[in-house]
Order: structure tokens, then sequence, then C-alpha cells
């Protein structure tokens, strides 16, 4: 897989820093309320994994699976719930979601709208990588925690994919 690889964008050092600044942040912000990481299947399980271990406050886990890619590289446009959040106490609880990579921002904008439509406290969103340059203009997003911002380049590793290969690489 590594001799697929053009160049190293963001390195297992930098990556080790992005989430303990964003476990730091995450911790202070969220003191003394009930926590729930929403961790976006596939991609964002390795930064969750990551992430929570860094965290110095109790948090929940849970997952979902939303799609808007298929086997491409590009958007379809079209978000997709593969597998829901299912909970009876999302009044009491503050999400954030963790995702992987922000392009286009839809598939985000559409699951916080989504969540607090479904009684969610507060939702937050923390990713690793975020590409502001390929933002839909109809949509406005920004992260609450960001890892990196990055240029338009279609990137695999540490949880990221193309047709499900390569998000095993440390970087």
């Amino acid at each position: 897989m590594r001799k697929d690889i053009e160049k190293i964008l963001v390195s297992e050092e930098e990556l080790d820093e992005i989430t303990t600044r964003i476990a730091s942040e995450i911790s202070r912000d969220y003191e003394g309320k009930r926590l729930l990481l929403l961790c976006i299947l596939k991609g964002s399980v390795v930064f969750m994994g990551d992430l929570m271990k860094k965290i110095s406050i109790p948090v929940e886990i849970d997952f979902m699976k939303v799609s808007s890619y298929g086997a491409g590289t590009k958007s379809s446009g079209t978000v997709n719930i593969v597998f829901d959040l299912y909970r009876n106490d999302l009044p009491d609880i503050d999400i954030v979601i963790i995702e992987d990579i922000i392009d286009s921002g839809r598939t985000l904008s559409y699951l916080t709208t989504y969540l607090k439509n479904k009684g969610a406290r507060s939702v937050k969103i923390a990713t690793v990588l975020d590409k502001p340059s390929r933002r839909d203009p109809a949509v406005t997003l920004t992260p609450d925690y960001t890892g990196k911002v990055i240029p338009d380049e279609f990137v695999v590793g540490y949880g990221l994919d193309y047709d499900e290969k390569y998000r095993a690489l440390p970087y």
C-alpha cells in the first residue's frame, strides 16, 4: 500500500499532536456535561479511537453510518443514513460528531440538523481534516474542532479510504 502513496500530507506525529489538541479543547468545553462522541463510520473510527483515549472527562460513544460517496472519489450529493442513532436520552446529551474529513460540507450540514431535530441538546463537529476550498457555496458549515486545513487533494490513510483500501495507513 505504501508504494501507492505519492506523498505524506499529515504525518503520524502531526496526527498525534492534532488529537492531543482537540481532546484538550473538548475536555475543557464539556467539563461537567454529558458528552457523546458520535463516530461517523467507517472513516472516523481511527480518529475517534485516538481522540477518546486523550479526553480527560467522561464520554459516551455511539456510531452512525452515513454515506454520500459509494465507491467513487466524489460525493454523489445525496446523503443516505445507513445506520442511525437510536437513543431516548438525546435531550440530555451534548453530541460531538467525529468526522475524518469535511469536503463539500453537505453531509455534516444535513447530519447536524438531523440530530438537532431528533432532540440533541447540542451538536458540534470535530474533524481531522477540512477542505474549505471544496465547500458547497450553499452550505454554511464551519467545524468546531479542526485538526488541519488541507488543499483540494484526494487523501487516504488514518481511516480514510479509496474503495475500502488504505484505511490502516498511520498517516
